[in-house]
């Protein structure tokens, strides 16, 4: 149970035996036993803690310099030399107020060569998290936005090759509406970044079930499969495999619908013409767009009869008892047809020959999943917290002289100015995000470099600690912890100070 208070003036009565945190901007008041508004700083017995204990990965010579599983341990230090370690930022607090160096900067040697890391728990106000869901269903129209609870927290982007996409979070919904948008766009980003469900519904469109590393469930039905392709690369992979056994396939797609008699894929293996007619804005032979309007239906179509999209066939090339093969991108929809002697499409049962390269389109189709990208930018208060001059490690990160983390995990840094970071919050230990109710979030980031680098950008060369007093719980008054293995899918991770990673390995 939390219990905190805001100040704006003198300290009243009602704090006297609280004591104030100056970890965010809330500046609570926090009384013995109790934590602040965050739930990330407590009270215990006079002196301000963190109520999550540390992270420290662990690694073994014999890894080769991967991620492997992890021990229990107390925190002494004794189960580890210092190459096998990092320290990671989840759970060593934060640089706030933004003059004073970073928690942890720890030094240790590395196959010979001294590093340094620098750790700190950044609060972003300036943040978000773009939304990967792999299906072909239309969830809602570009630029529609995404609620969660009633409150606009974002909106659809532009959709990519199988899958739907959204960008949600940032500075304007943080902090550029009401409180109310504000918290709950600060709790789904929270819940969405420690890999929990989130609930979302979209104007004009679908509701969603999100969770990262999970299936997307899109109006109450779970996506089990990613399409293959658009209607056209459909074409492309399958036409040998349906030669000689139908005389005409058409792959379904609110995208690019493909038909195989006319395509490319199709000519260059002798594919005769069919008389078929497709209702659409033809693009090139044997690609449509637009046959229909998007929807939750065959191949992200709003229909259920494949034949809706097809008019009359062309005597000159049709014929009674013609075959015709009608399927959606992931093998779930497929319909068999014949030509009666009016060379109207007649529905048949589907011969087992098409059955196989139809559960061969869906075994091509890769799991459907969700995926959760944290974005931010490192900003002023978490490179003072590395060096008095921020500019320097901003170059030495463009330089590869500095590595960025975020818990350990790779991170990709955008080009242009800034430290703009994207991570995936799956490569994380687990509940790696927290918050502060300005509101914000707050999230783990590392810079590791060369000592020599790290004096070249002008650090805090005065705050470098050995890693080994790290281990042993002496910075701080930290409650050290080495994770389990069971907190972070172990091979996903290079090892962060793994010296091929920085540009001077080569020198």
């Amino acid at each position: 149970m939390s219990e905190s208070e805001t100040s704006s003036g003198k300290e009243s009565n009602k704090n006297a035996g609280k004591i104030r945190c100056d970890a965010c901007p809330v500046m609570c008041y926090i009384a013995d036993g109790k934590s602040g508004a965050c739930d990330r700083y407590a009270n215990s017995e006079g002196q301000l803690v963190r109520t999550d204990p540390h992270r420290v990965l662990a690694s073994t010579i014999e890894s080769g310099g991967e991620l492997v599983k992890f021990v229990e341990g107390n925190g002494s230090g004794a189960l580890l030399r210092e190459e096998e370690c990092f320290i990671t930022a989840v759970g060593a607090g934060t640089t706030y107020p933004d003059y004073k160096p970073a928690p942890f900067i720890v030094s240790q040697k590395i196959d010979g060569i001294d590093m340094v890391t620098v750790v700190t728990e950044g609060i972003y106000s300036y943040c978000g998290v773009k939304v990967k869901i792999d299906t072909d269903r239309h969830i809602g129209p570009e630029q529609s936005l995404v609620r969660a609870k009633g409150e606009a927290i974002g909106h659809v982007t532009t959709g990519e090759y199988g899958s739907q996409m959204l960008s949600l979070g940032g500075v304007q919904h943080l902090t550029g509406g009401s409180k109310k948008e504000g918290r709950t766009t600060c709790d789904s980003l929270l819940q969405l970044c420690n890999c929990e469900p989130v609930e979302l519904t979209i104007d004009n469109g679908a509701s969603l079930l999100v969770q990262a590393g999970k299936p997307p469930v899109v109006d109450g039905v779970t996506e089990e499969k990613m399409r293959v392709g658009c209607g056209s690369a459909t074409i492309g992979m399958f036409a040998s495999q349906w030669q000689g056994l139908v005389d005409e396939v058409v792959v379904v797609d609110d995208h690019i619908t493909g038909v195989v008699s006319e395509h490319q894929a199709g000519k260059v293996i002798g594919w005769q013409p069919t008389g078929i007619k497709v209702l659409g804005r033809k693009s090139t032979p044997g690609r449509y767009f637009q046959v229909a309007e998007p929807g939750t239906g065959w191949g992200g179509t709003d229909i259920t009869d494949p034949l809706a999209i097809l008019g009359d066939f062309n005597p000159k090339h049709a014929k009674p008892g013609s075959s015709l093969l009608m399927v959606s991108t992931t093998g779930e929809q497929y319909g068999y047809y014949e030509l009666d002697d009016n060379l109207k499409p007649c529905k048949m049962d589907l011969p087992d020959a098409l059955q196989q390269t139809v559960e061969r389109i869906a075994e091509n189709c890769e799991p459907a999943l969700c995926s959760v990208l944290f974005v931010g930018g490192a900003g002023g208060s978490l490179r003072a917290g590395v060096t008095e001059n921020p500019v320097m490690l901003t170059r030495s990160v463009r330089n590869m002289l500095t590595r960025v983390t975020c818990g350990g995990a790779p991170v990709y840094v955008w080009p242009g100015g800034g430290i703009t970071l994207m991570v995936d919050v799956t490569r994380l230990p687990r509940n790696s995000f927290g918050y502060v109710p300005t509101p914000a979030l707050v999230a783990p980031v590392e810079f590791t470099m060369r000592l020599q680098d790290y004096e070249a950008l002008g650090g805090h060369l005065k705050h470098v600690t050995p890693v080994t007093d790290a281990l042993k719980g002496q910075l701080g008054g930290q409650n050290d912890h080495i994770l389990s293995g069971s907190e972070i899918e172990p091979a996903s991770n290079a090892w962060p100070t793994k010296s091929t990673l920085y540009a001077w390995s080569d020198s």
